[in-house]
């Protein structure tokens, strides 16, 4: 099968540890056992997160005095696919001697009236205590809101209408090429009336990214891979309960979080009702399971993996 991996932050970056480069390469490796394993099975494509290191770069970029302006958050984003898509390269050649492994620095085209940019949303950056978060906006013009029980800076999140760089990845995987890309959700851009690329300050979702890339180079599974075992019914309420299998239908009855599971599910919801074909949220240590059909939440036309006829 082609499979595409959307890795969520916490497999570079878990939640509370500092952002030293070796606990992230630590974590790196740590997905890379599981990753290399897929490999060894599937053609593989892979996303990952950088929401954690873009705000750090932000931060660091804000307050140096060198600058006559911080980075726009194109090129922060830029850096971010370049550091952790090293790391990963990296590693999966160490895990997989023998096989090629290439990170892409890829752009994500939006539209430049797209209603996000009116409305910032995505978070980015570490968590602050409101006190702090609204000191931080006044000092450097952010946007802050709350996330869960504490408070980080938001950035416009635009839909991904396409990754720029999709025919030159179809033809690597085609090559038996381990891809990299669309880290961060690839560096969003916009085209002029002339068909010339500009980056804008933004972040795009990595999932719905991945999916739009999942269902672009025709992917026979898609599969967001976070630290929860799997997508809950009633989320924060005392009759929460996990979902095994499911479909958009389905899921799309439901409310998830906004900042969190909402833009997973969004995502994996789009391309089975695209292509047909499989998503599935869940744990990055049981990924394997989860193609198996006996781990996390598996999103198919009819509920049903592996798949039966809808005709």
């Amino acid at each position: 099968m082609r499979v595409i991996v959307a890795l969520g932050g916490n497999a570079v970056l878990k939640r509370g540890q500092q952002p030293d480069a070796d606990v992230q390469i630590a974590n790196v490796r740590a997905a890379v056992k599981t990753l290399a394993r897929l490999a060894g099975e599937h053609e593989l494509v892979i996303t990952h997160g950088n929401g954690p290191q873009v705000g750090l770069l932000a931060l660091q970029s804000a307050a140096d005095p060198n600058l006559s302006r911080p980075y726009p958050f194109d090129t922060l984003g830029a850096q971010t696919q370049g550091m952790i898509g090293y790391w990963m390269q990296q590693a999966l050649q160490n895990a997989l001697p023998g096989r090629q492994v290439l990170a892409v620095v890829t752009q994500t085209l939006v539209t430049a009236v797209d209603p996000a940019f009116e409305d910032p949303a995505k978070f980015v950056g570490p968590v602050y205590d409101r006190e702090e978060a609204e000191k931080l906006a006044a000092e450097h013009g952010w946007t802050v809101k709350q996330d869960g029980g504490n408070w980080r800076r938001v950035v416009p999140s635009p839909a991904p209408r396409r990754i720029v760089e999709t025919r030159l990845i179809h033809k690597l995987v085609r090559e038996g090429v381990i891809v990299i890309c669309a880290g961060g959700g690839g560096i969003p851009v916009v085209r002029d009336e002339r068909g010339r690329l500009s980056g804008v300050e933004a972040v795009v979702d990595k999932d719905l990214t991945a999916s739009v890339l999942a269902e672009a180079l025709e992917c026979d599974a898609f599969l967001s891979l976070t630290d929860v075992p799997r997508v809950l019914r009633g989320f924060g309420t005392p009759q929460a309960s996990e979902i095994a299998h499911t479909t958009p239908h389905e899921l799309r009855a439901l409310e998830f979080p906004a900042g969190s599971m909402g833009p997973k599910v969004e995502a994996a919801c789009r391309f089975v009702e695209t292509t047909g074909d499989m998503a599935a949220i869940g744990r990055l240590d049981e990924a394997e399971r989860i193609l198996s059909g006996s781990a996390g939440t598996i999103v198919t036309p009819n509920g049903r993996w592996p798949l039966t006829s809808t005709l």
